[in-house]
């Protein structure tokens, strides 16, 4: 079905997370846990759509550690913490920064119960609660979702897709477009990177389409996550040339290994406890105006009182048509305990943990 707003990059975007999550990898078999998350990225890249592939048993053992993400300092103490205990500052190396940051993220985790911590004779000893699994993210693959790409697009886009094969953070990048007739006239005459691959998607929120389905257009070359990457700070721009070339150097540094491995496991952190269905939790699902339409074999926001599907930069209480529920909605009773915005949470949350699976599992 088509719904109205459709057009827009955010109901495109969750249709290719649901598609995603369902359908990962696009070609082959899976063989591999998939988790989907969405607006994940560094300071200065974002990426649209982050899909994890995962091994099953370190996805269950990294649940032991809680659902909420592990930030950076935090997964400095539990991939060092020792099997017994230890002065926290004996086991720990060195974290280039001060200690009382890895102070206050000992206390953090023991009070999730992803850390064990006492005190004795005055000083802080921990004790992991067991191994951290390093390896529970197998690859990560970066797509930028593009519904509607025109030339102008296709150039900015191309200079973050550049970025994208330079720095190799990622294991792969994707775009993924609206599928139509033109498509291959629209993409591989573009002068995007060869290494980026392309996904012509037929959404349920802006076709006809009964159930999303994508087709590779073009395959993406694996980049060389375990190798130093290339930051490019700069690129010449033959727009700022009036002979059309310019002759400057790019600006670029380089970004060692160990620093792409910590960024890889903070984004895959992230993504663990957001998924791609947190986006509720930057709208107002307590408007009386807001619902969940169902699109093909997936739910999108909508809004009652604009006719269209919403987006997260739209619905907030600063909306000229926001109207918080009546306070008899949110007495009612199963099915809507609360109210229908607080249901649609509920749906959410219960769909996104789905796919965490439990240490008991």
């Amino acid at each position: 079905m088509t719904l109205p707003g459709s057009d827009a990059e955010f109901p495109f975007e969750l249709a290719v997370c649901r598609w995603a999550e369902r359908e990962w990898p696009p070609a082959g078999e899976r063989d591999s846990a998939v988790l989907v998350a969405r607006q994940l990225g560094t300071q200065s890249r974002r990426w649209d759509t982050v899909v994890l592939e995962c091994d099953l048993a370190g996805l269950t053992a990294r649940a032991a550690f809680g659902p909420d993400a592990l930030s950076s300092n935090q997964l400095h103490v539990v991939r060092h913490a020792p099997a017994d205990w230890a002065y926290y500052r004996d086991a720990l190396p060195d974290p280039g920064y001060p200690w009382r940051y890895i102070r206050e993220s000992i206390h953090t985790l023991s009070a999730r119960g992803a850390l064990e911590h006492r005190k004795r004779a005055g000083r802080i000893e921990i004790r992991r609660i067991g191994p951290y699994p390093e390896a529970w993210v197998r690859r990560i693959v970066a797509v930028e979702n593009k519904p509607d790409l025109d030339r102008t697009a296709a150039r900015a886009l191309a200079d973050q897709l550049e970025t994208d094969v330079a720095l190799a953070l990622a294991d792969e990048a994707w775009v993924a477009v609206r599928a139509n007739d033109d498509v291959n006239e629209r993409l591989l005459l573009e002068g995007l990177p060869v290494e980026a691959g392309i996904l012509a998607v037929s959404d349920a929120v802006g076709t006809d389409a009964d159930r999303t389905s994508a087709e590779v257009v073009w395959h993406p070359r694996t980049l060389t996550a375990d190798d130093p990457g290339t930051r490019i700070l700069e690129n010449p721009d033959p727009a700022d040339s009036a002979s059309g070339y310019d002759a400057s150097a790019a600006r670029f540094e380089y970004a060692d290994v160990e620093w792409k491995r910590g960024k890889r496991l903070a984004i895959a952190e992230r993504a663990y406890e957001r998924g791609w269905r947190s986006y509720v939790d930057a709208m107002r699902p307590d408007c009386r105006h807001y619902r969940l339409e169902s699109a093909g074999d997936g739910l999108v926001p909508f809004c009652d009182a604009k006719g269209r599907c919403q987006t997260s930069a739209e619905c907030r209480g600063a909306c000229s048509e926001f109207e918080p529920e009546p306070p008899a909605w949110r007495t009612r009773g199963w099915p809507i305990d609360g109210g229908p915005g607080k249901g649609a949470r509920r749906v959410l949350d219960r769909r996104r943990a789905r796919h965490r699976p439990a240490p008991d599992e």
